[in-house]
């Protein structure tokens, strides 16, 4: 699988309740509850920021004693499942 690269945004109507390092998406519109373990939280943070997949990856490293292609794949699996469960998509690049 080709690793993500481009920008993932959290979807509208999406919001995270945090709690001593766990934290839960909530979509109240359709009722998605969604858990997220410290790491998880941390890339959704990130997410939140403005940082791309690589970006995610390169800090987790940084952060986290791992391998970097494991926490790669990690990273782009979570974001993909984040996307199909509708609570974040790829973010809308302007027009050049």
């Amino acid at each position: 699988m080709a690793s993500l690269t481009q920008r993932i945004v959290p979807a509208d109507g999406v919001v995270c309740a945090a709690l001593d390092g766990e934290a839960v998406l909530l979509e109240i519109a359709r009722g998605v509850y969604f858990g997220l373990d410290e790491v998880a939280f941390r890339i959704w943070t990130l997410l939140g920021q403005g940082y791309d997949p690589p970006a995610i990856a390169a800090r987790l490293s940084a952060e986290f004693d791992a391998p970097p292609d494991e926490i790669r794949a990690d990273v782009d699996a979570f974001l993909l499942t984040l996307v199909e469960k509708g609570l974040a998509a790829p973010a809308v690049q302007a027009p050049a």
